[in-house]
């Protein structure tokens, strides 16, 4: 049985039953969680195909299907949790035209007005149908038809609410079409959720009813191989696409016992199994996935073998760069290097076109400024002749790395259109407010990867990429980008370099005089023991360049150090990880603007928890409630010391312990944070405005600043 909680979002307190004991559990969870204490108990339809219909409607009846998508994964995963292609692949015309009109017939019923979601689940063994649930508003699976179909959604539901009918509304992409022409796709979408196992190892990794992704990724290709490839690669997991995770620790049994219930990494299992020679009717019978989308996954490994066992010519490259494989992925198959894969391509003139999403497959003239990449002919993003600024986003949410990022990017690209230069800007997430292609002037819906973030430059040759409100997404591409000759707006690699590793950063406090915890670096278990023991516990550890605090733990004793070292992290000379003596006390941060010399401070924020509790995680206030003024005199000067000496140029937010009325540095992120558009709100400073200004303006002064606020005063500190 199928136990569905009612007003819940993301299927929270539901699950499958397969015995009563099971039903008593979830059904007592389910209808605790429930605001009105009401469960529907349903029969299970596990194992049918789930289909989405996004449908529109209006107050004269007018109606379309937006958007029509489907669930790699059948009914029993929640649709939050599961692979999602668009439009539709394996349905018969009779089984979509039968779909599409209940979901029409649905929304006329129903008298919605604006935009409704349809989630439907067909047997594949025959006609029959069952109606899962209908959204009568805006779903995480709108955004995702918005971004796949071009269609704004939530524009065209505004206009509808105040009275507009669909034959009224002009069609922003084209510009020559109403709202009421139903999108038409020539492209393939692809989208994968992001989990947070990678922060949580130990937690479950099972998929079910209940949702537990934290964010999703989309990508758009020619076919569903280009498609999937590059969604893999948008996930940021440290993969560049499905060839990547091998289990050569597992046999071929376990890993088809690993199928049944599904978790995160089921898709890489699935292609492993095929490269181990499973068939297609054997996995489909133990996942109930069409033998469809697994032989798309068979075609993958098709394409690895022969990057593997022939010569790599440029037809060969071709299809793989069709099918969505990463120059590094393909070097790593043909044994090569990534540079003599490039080059390879750049001598036979293989190089990525961009196609345009118009919603309308080319049928009229489009005026969207919204593209993907594709290795096919004609391209259809002519580089912009005014002077543009790149902007990168933050790819997908997760947790240490969530929407906040997002309020930065849109706020840059803004001050950048309102300064005269042309915005562009790169993300892959269909969530976002900035991958709305009116947001900026260019929109490319592409993964946040060097090649990617490249492809795009060597196009339109902006004067300068900004990297510094992408979160750590975007502030990891800064070396290569930097390396590859790209123009880093705002604080340069060197002082980004400065502030991210740890021994330089030291050299920077003891230059300073500042007062900061006694920490070591380690490369090796030894070197973390030792540090350990000198430093005396508990101490606090952590890897190097991560995000949200993820790996970072106070241990007590070598014994738990050694479980950590075990359970957590790999060091190397590439990983080393952190070991900071751990100071008790109370923690407070603050964000900075400069241009380089002038510094503004919005003010404090005081951390409620104590300290050791991740700064994402604890509830603070500001204005500071009981730092006394010597403390909070001291935390400014340091972050000033800290802005000038790191040549800070746009925002930096600088954390700190207070231990015995001093305050120490624990950390400098030398971005954008998560706490940026909170002191903006409540400090009524534009902070991403202004450093966005500083990013490429260096001359903006103490008088620019002055003339700029002539109205008001800026907040003290």
């Amino acid at each position: 049985m199928i136990v569905r909680p009612a007003y819940t979002m993301g299927g929270t307190g539901g699950g499958i039953a397969h015995t009563h004991d099971e039903l008593e559990q979830i059904a007592t969870t389910g209808l605790d969680l429930s605001p009105v204490t009401q469960v529907l108990i349903e029969k299970s339809i596990a194992g049918y195909k789930e289909i989405e219909f996004e449908v529109m409607r209006d107050a004269a009846d007018n109606a379309l299907v937006v958007c029509s998508m489907e669930n790699v994964d059948p009914v029993g995963i929640h649709t939050g949790d599961s692979i999602v292609v668009a439009p539709t692949q394996t349905l018969s015309d009779q089984e979509y035209q039968m779909m599409r009109d209940v979901a029409l017939k649905i929304i006329r019923a129903l008298k919605i007005e604006g935009g409704c979601n349809v989630q439907m689940a067909l047997d594949p063994h025959s006609f029959h149908y069952d109606i899962i649930e209908v959204n009568p508003r805006v779903s995480r699976s709108s955004a995702l038809a918005s971004k796949a179909t071009g269609y704004p959604i939530a524009k065209m539901a505004a206009k509808i609410a105040v009275g507009l009918h669909l034959d009224e509304i002009m069609n922003p992409v084209t510009g020559t079409t109403t709202a009421e022409f139903e999108p038409a796709l020539d492209y393939a979408v692809v989208k994968i959720p992001r989990w947070p196992f990678d922060k949580f190892a130990t937690a479950d990794r099972t998929l079910g009813t209940q949702m537990k992704a934290t964010g999703e990724v989309m990508a758009i290709g020619r076919n569903i191989e280009e498609a999937m490839n590059k969604a893999v690669r948008s996930l940021e997991i440290g993969v560049t696409g499905l060839s990547d995770l091998r289990y050569a620790d597992m046999s071929t049994d376990a890993l088809l016992d690993a199928l049944m219930p599904a978790c995160d990494d089921r898709i890489f299992m699935l292609t492993e199994l095929l490269r181990r020679g499973c068939t297609l009717a054997q996995l489909n019978a133990r996942t109930g996935i069409d033998q469809f989308f697994l032989d798309k996954l068979l075609h993958i490994t098709e394409i690895e073998s022969d990057l593997a066992d022939q010569p790599m010519s440029p037809e060969l490259l071709t299809t793989a760069k069709q099918n969505g494989f990463a120059d590094v992925t393909i070097a790593r198959l043909a044994g090569t290097t990534t540079d003599a894969v490039h080059s390879a391509r750049t001598q036979a003139d293989i190089q990525p076109v961009y196609k345009m999403v118009d919603t309308v497959a080319a049928e009229f003239a489009s005026k969207t400024p919204y593209f993907y990449s594709t290795y096919d002919y004609s391209n259809e993003s002519e580089p912009l002749a005014q002077e543009s600024v790149l902007v990168l986003g933050s790819g997908p949410i997760r947790i240490g790395q969530g929407v906040e990022f997002d309020y930065a990017t849109v706020h840059a690209a803004e001050t950048i259109r309102k300064a005269g230069y042309a915005a562009i800007i790169i993300n892959s997430n269909p969530e976002t407010v900035s991958t709305d292609f009116s947001v900026s002037d260019k929109l490319y819906f592409e993964p946040l990867t060097f090649e990617d973030v490249m492809n795009v430059i060597e196009l339109e040759h902006p004067i300068g990429v900004v990297v510094q409100f992408g979160g750590q997404t975007a502030i990891n591409l800064a070396q290569s980008l930097h390396d590859a000759g790209v123009n880093i707006l705002g604080t340069t690699l060197t002082d980004l370099n400065r502030a991210e590793d740890r021994e330089e950063f030291n050299q920077v406090i003891q230059r300073l005089h500042l007062p900061q915890p006694a920490g070591k670096t380690a490369m090796t278990t030894t070197e973390a023991i030792d540090a350990a023991n000198t430093l005396g516990y508990p101490v606090l550890i952590r890897p190097s360049y991560v995000l949200g605090g993820r790996g970072m733990e106070v241990v007590h004793s070598e014994a738990e150090l050694r479980d950590y070292i075990d359970r957590a992290v790999k060091i190397s000379n590439h990983h080393p990880v952190l070991i900071d003596s751990y100071l008790q006390g109370q923690e407070a941060e603050l964000d900075l603007i400069s241009d380089g010399e002038t510094v503004i401070i919005p003010g404090i924020m005081q951390h409620i928890e104590r300290a050791g509790i991740h700064s994402g995680d604890s509830m603070a206030v500001y204005p500071p409630q009981s730092l006394s003024s010597s403390v909070q005199e001291a935390m400014v000067n340091d972050a000033t010391e800290l802005a000038h000496a790191l040549g800070t140029v746009g925002i930096m937010n600088v954390q700190f312990v207070i231990h015995k009325d001093t305050p120490y540095v624990i950390e400098v992120n030398p971005r954008a944070s998560r706490t940026v558009p909170f002191i903006s709100k409540v400090a009524h400073v534009p902070m991403t405005q202004l450093a966005t200004r500083a990013c490429w303006a260096k001359a903006w002064r103490h008088s620019a600043i002055t003339a700029a606020w002539s109205s008001r005063t800026l907040p003290s500190t």
